[in-house]
């Protein structure tokens, strides 16, 4: 008996020590950096229509985490991520060949959208990835960040470097890795099917499910509806004082989901408009999608039909985290 304690007692004490060195290894060395990538060689045209498409996401993806208070690209303080993660703060993404992303190719911009790697090796773990946005409306993003429009404007002006938690770092290490780089085109929705428009939309594009699932961990960014929970939210964020904010669970669930609150008419007016059916405005860090079309938001609320519902009462989570916070 002795015996078997004494092995047991030096494979757990191998076992700490291992996990120990490696966490004081994470604690050294940070967020990894991969080997520089291969960079697809791509130039992409400026149209007026791409121009006007690349705004469009932009406003929900870029300009959200990007936006200075004067509307330009220069990168701000991220305070709606947990303090878990550390502080964390964007890049200047202007035209700016110094601070900004003025000289990074268009494969490079591309490559890095898509897999989070950046062309010298270095990895952005908390930049959302799009593997499933369509190459057409990659390029429209990028037509957009070459534009004239006033918020890629060069400019120098750049953010503090972000502080990084332990917990950040030892998530660049085990969950938050790079994605693989698409081999295949990737091609637009149907627009004549409201299911498929609605998914790219959601998913693609606006990126929903990253705070309206189960877990900001367990996702799966190439496969978005094999995430835990998928789009029963749950996700405890950051809003505009300070407060928590439960997301909202968007399934049908009959009982905590959106399928007796919202008429379709009414989701439409709460995702671009941000003002739900009893006129109240919706709280950040959610913001309204204006440049979305009635037919993509409408493709939404059609899509959402079709999810797997989730039984999760937000109300009562949020009730249970602001008595917390009040203790």
């Amino acid at each position: 008996m002795k015996r078997i304690l004494k092995i047991t007692g030096a494979v757990l004490g191998s076992l700490l020590l291992v996990l120990g060195l490696f966490c004081a290894y994470v604690a050294i060395t940070g967020v990894p950096t991969y080997d520089q990538p291969n960079i697809p060689k791509i130039s992409v045209e400026l149209t007026p229509e791409r121009v006007a498409r690349g705004e469009v996401i932009a406003q929900i993806q870029c300009m959200e985490c990007h936006a200075d208070k004067n509307n330009r690209l220069t990168g701000k303080y991220m305070s709606e991520v947990p303090a878990v993660f550390g502080k964390l703060y964007s890049k200047n993404i202007t035209q700016d060949k110094e601070k900004g992303i003025g000289n990074w190719t268009d494969g490079e911009l591309v490559y890095f959208l898509r897999t989070g790697v950046r062309r010298d090796g270095t990895f952005a773990p908390v930049m959302p990835q799009f593997p499933n946005m369509a190459d057409e409306d990659l390029k429209s993003v990028i037509a957009w960040l070459r534009s004239d429009r006033f918020p890629v404007q060069a400019t120098s002006e750049e953010p503090q470097a972000s502080e990084l938690s332990f917990v950040s770092k030892l998530l660049s290490h085990t969950l938050m890795k790079p994605l693989p780089y698409p081999q295949t085109f990737v091609a637009m929705p149907d627009s004549a099917d409201p299911i498929a428009l609605g998914k790219y939309t959601a998913d693609a594009i606006g990126d929903c499910y990253a705070c309206h699932s189960g877990d900001m961990l367990d996702q799966d960014k190439v496969h978005p509806e094999q995430s835990k929970g998928y789009y029963g939210g749950g996700i405890e964020m950051v809003g505009e004082n300070g407060e928590p904010i439960i997301t909202a669970n968007l399934t049908f669930d009959e009982e905590t989901g959106i399928a007796r609150k919202y008429t379709k008419e009414q989701f439409i007016k709460a995702v671009k408009m941000g003002v739900r059916p009893d006129g109240s405005i919706l709280r950040q860090p959610m913001a309204p999608k204006i440049g979305l079309t009635d037919q993509e938001v409408g493709a939404i609320y059609e899509y959402l039909k079709t999810v797997p519902k989730v039984k999760n009462n937000i109300v009562q989570k949020s009730a249970e985290v602001q008595l917390a916070e009040n203790k």
